[in-house]
């Protein structure tokens, strides 16, 4: 089975969801970003599992609790303000819709996560929302947040996105590449100045390894402690 290929066409993207803290904390280490011109997508997390039929973590308690957890925990260790919002999982559609208009700017993108994620603000309420238009400068955003042309763009974001095979957010595309995941982002730095390493015979080797018969599953699964 071969692994899974990019139609990014050799373009550098950076696909969020401001639901995602790890978005979040992947921005704001913006600094340590290769150097290169990545287009910012904002797509729906919960729609990608969808497609894939990957549960959502805050479906499995014990794996919300972690996340959760786990969300803090790096943030205090990379130094990063982070405030829980009152509620999670919260409906980002209209800050995703927020981020459309403002076409993937950077500083609107960041505006809003640092709302949601540094104030612990709820973008999804009237207030919220009008709060929001408020603090990124683009209080008549209210007003144009339903615009059909919007709706269109986030639904051709989240086409794009698995069409490429992105499977969760954050995930970056480098030479038509997946990235997934804020502590991905040493790898990237490292296939950004070698991107030779993708074509290393073992990385190639683990690339199209073949999947084990179906009737071994669960054998495997218990030895290796799955």
């Amino acid at each position: 089975m071969s692994a899974p290929h990019s139609t990014a066409g050799g373009r550098p993207y950076f696909f969020f969801d401001f639901i995602s803290p790890f978005s979040y904390l992947l921005l704001e280490q913006h600094e340590k970003w290769p150097d290169i011109p990545f287009e910012f997508v904002p797509v729906q997390l919960l729609k990608l599992l969808d497609r894939w039929k990957q549960p959502h973590a805050a479906t499995i308690p014990s794996k919300r609790v972690f996340t959760y957890r786990h969300a803090l925990f790096r943030a205090e260790q990379l130094g990063i303000p982070f405030r829980m919002p009152p509620a999670h999982p919260f409906d980002p559609v209209k800050a995703l819709r927020l981020a459309v208009l403002a076409d993937g700017n950077i500083t609107c993108v960041r505006d809003i996560f640092r709302f949601i994620w540094r104030e612990g603000r709820d973008p999804s309420t009237p207030e919220g929302f009008r709060a929001l238009c408020e603090r990124v400068g683009m209080p008549e955003a209210e007003s144009r947040i339903d615009d059909e042309d919007l709706k269109a763009k986030l639904r051709d974001n989240n086409d794009r996105a698995v069409q490429m095979g992105v499977f969760g957010v954050p995930t970056f595309i480098v030479n038509d590449q997946i990235f997934w995941g804020e502590d991905t982002l040493p790898m990237v730095l490292y296939v950004a100045r070698s991107p030779n390493w993708l074509e290393a015979a073992e990385v190639k080797r683990i690339s199209n390894l073949p999947m084990a018969p179906r009737e071994t599953d669960f054998g495997n699964a218990a030895e290796i402690g799955a």
